[in-house]
C-alpha cells in the first residue's frame, strides 16, 4: 500500500494550475498606473477650475477698471480692484503669489501688436543681442522716458478711450503631487488677461512729437528701459 504525499507536497503540485487570487496579482500590476491617471486628472480638474475663476475675476475688474473714478494718478481705486480680484482667488489657494499688471496704449491694434519702440542695438561684442542694454539710442514714442518692449505706458497715464491690458499672473505649489511621480515643476502658474477701452467720458490725448532717448546700462540678454541720469 502506497503512501499518500503530505499535504504540502499535493498542494504545491496543485500550484502550476491555481487561478486563486489571480485578479488581486492582475490589480496589482495596474493599480499605480490606475493611481496616476487619478492624480492627473485631478490636477488638470484643478488647474482649469483655477483657470476659470481667475480669467472671471480679470473680466470683472477690466470692466471696473473702464471707469473715469479709476484713471489717473491716485492708484487708490486700481489697488482696490487688485484686491478684490486677490479675495477673489486666494479662498481657492492660501499660498497662491498674485502679481497684476495694467498697461495702456491708444489703440486696440496697438494693444495687439505689443510692439517694441524702435532701438538701435549695439554693432558687436555681447551687447549685440537685440537688447536695449547699453546706453543704445531708442524712439521714446510715448515720451515717458523709458524703453518700452512691449511698446505701452503705465497705467497711471491712461485716460478716456484708452486701452488697458489688464494681466494676472497666479503661481502656486501643486495641489496634488503629479510632479513628482512624471517630473517637472512643482508650481502651477496661470495667466489671464483681457484688453478693454476706457469709457468715452472725453476726448483721448495724443502723444506729442516722438524724442529721442538712450536705454540704461545693465547685463547683456536683459533689458535695461531706466535711461541713464544725465551729468
Amino acid at each position: 500500500m502506497s503512501r499518500r504525499p503530505p499535504a504540502i507536497l499535493r498542494r504545491l503540485a496543485r500550484l502550476p494550475r491555481a487561478r486563486e487570487g489571480a485578479t488581486l496579482v492582475e490589480f496589482g500590476f495596474i493599480a499605480p498606473m490606475l493611481c496616476l491617471l487619478l492624480v492627473g486628472a485631478f490636477d488638470v480638474g484643478h488647474t482649469l477650475y483655477m483657470q476659470s475663476v481667475v480669467q472671471g475675476a480679470v473680466q470683472n475688474a477690466a470692466r471696473q477698471g473702464t471707469l473715469e473714478s479709476t484713471s489717473g494718478e491716485s492708484s487708490l481705486p486700481r489697488d482696490a480692484i487688485d484686491q478684490a480680484v486677490k479675495n477673489q482667488i486666494l479662498p481657492l489657494n492660501r499660498n497662491a503669489d498674485i502679481r497684476i499688471n495694467r498697461r495702456f496704449y491708444r489703440t486696440f491694434s496697438d494693444a495687439a501688436a505689443a510692439k517694441s519702440e524702435e532701438f538701435t542695438d549695439t554693432a558687436s561684442g555681447p551687447y549685440s543681442d537685440g537688447k536695449c542694454n547699453n546706453g543704445e539710442p531708442f524712439v521714446d514714442v510715448n515720451n515717458n522716458g523709458r524703453f518700452d518692449r512691449d511698446g505701452a505706458d503705465s497705467a497711471d497715464h491712461a485716460g478716456a478711450r484708452d486701452n488697458i491690458v489688464y494681466t494676472v499672473t497666479v503661481s502656486y505649489p501643486r495641489m496634488f503631487p503629479l510632479h513628482r511621480f512624471i517630473g517637472g515643476s512643482d508650481t502651477t502658474t496661470i495667466t489671464a488677461s483681457t484688453i478693454l477701452a476706457n469709457q468715452p467720458y472725453g476726448d483721448q490725448g495724443q502723444y506729442g512729437a516722438p524724442s529721442n532717448a538712450n536705454c540704461g546700462i545693465g547685463m547683456p540678454g536683459f533689458d535695461q528701459p531706466t535711461p541713464e541720469p544725465a551729468p
